[in-house]
């Protein structure tokens, strides 16, 4: 059994570091004090990631306000709009206005990575807005249709996979909770797969993931099985485990063992036991385990000891004679 473990969205920012980027809005601290701040507490997170062995380095992408914040400001086409609530959570972000069909910009997003990620591309892990998401969630004042969006972000974030696989990035995530929040359906599913079809030809060997959360993925499974991708990830605390159907398919699967909404710490017998089944089921290629949403709900140190989780479940795998991973 190969089983691979990692962040699947942003780390928490420390106290420390939340109170200076407030103390530099109010004029109490300067931009180099935060700036300083930053680094050090990335290079926090991928020591953590590091020192708990996860597969891939994030750094935490703690400068990223939001998922989509790097491509309003960045790509051609775009402005920040209002802030508007993200999900049935606390979090916000600022919802991206689409005025014209978008462009993207060479070398845009690449800067915007996390340096921790940067600094080994091979390790480092790339989190980037799935195009159905993306789509869905910015206000699109360009005339295009939904399905003939998602074609074109698809074929914008191709390119991207494409600059950042020649920069030698090895792992690009694609968060897609909309997926299961508001699953498409008819022409807007094809265009989903077409979407990703185009990612995967400019990918190349990199491993591409679809990682949804905050929803049951279970009706969707038909759709997300199709998706030419190296894995989908569900997140287990809105999906029952033992509903979802096996599969011909011969990719892997990527599980959402954490649960960023409780400070409560899993199991890693029990997660170790749903594993086991789930890969019995579906015969994956490998078992992606991560966090089920992103990990900033929670505070930094809860954060941090849940995030054990991850090793902690993979020897325990291990100790069943879960084999190699």
């Amino acid at each position: 059994m190969i089983v691979r473990t990692g962040l699947t969205g942003p780390f928490p920012r420390s106290e420390a570091l939340v109170g200076a980027t407030r103390d530099l809005d109010r004029g109490r601290a300067t931009a180099e004090f935060v700036e300083e701040l930053y680094a050090r507490t990335e290079g926090e997170v991928a020591a953590i990631e590091r020192r708990l062995g996860l597969d891939v380095v994030t750094g935490g992408y703690l400068r990223w306000p939001d998922l989509f914040r790097p491509f309003a400001e960045t790509w051609e086409g775009f402005t920040v709009g209002p802030l508007s609530r993200w999900f049935e959570t606390n979090t916000f972000y600022r919802q991206p206005i689409l005025h014209a069909p978008p462009g993207r910009v060479p070398g845009a997003i690449a800067a915007h990575l996390p340096p921790a990620a940067r600094a080994e591309p091979a390790r480092g892990g790339v989190i980037l807005p799935g195009p159905y998401t993306f789509a869905g969630l910015l206000e699109n004042r360009s005339g295009e249709t939904d399905e003939a969006l998602v074609h074109r972000l698809g074929r914008l974030l191709a390119e991207e996979v494409r600059e950042l696989v020649g920069l030698g990035f090895g792992t690009v995530q694609f968060t897609e909770p909309l997926l299961v929040d508001r699953p498409p359906s008819g022409a807007l599913a094809e265009a989903v797969v077409a979407a990703y079809r185009s990612v995967r030809t400019s990918a190349g060997t990199a491993t591409v993931l679809v990682w949804t959360y905050g929803g049951d993925a279970i009706p969707v499974f038909p759709l997300l099985d199709r998706l030419p991708v190296s894995a989908v990830g569900v997140d287990l605390a809105e999906t029952d485990w033992e509903s979802i159907p096996p599969s011909d398919e011969r990719r892997g699967i990527g599980l959402g063992v954490i649960d960023p909404r409780t400070t409560l710490v899993e199991d890693p017998v029990e997660v170790a036991r749903i594993v086991r089944a789930l890969h019995d089921r579906r015969r994956p290629t490998a078992i992606y385990l991560g966090p089920g949403g992103p990990l900033d709900l929670l505070p930094w140190e809860p954060a941090t000891r849940k995030l054990h989780l991850l090793p902690a479940a993979r020897q325990a795998l291990l100790g069943e004679g879960g084999g190699r991973s």
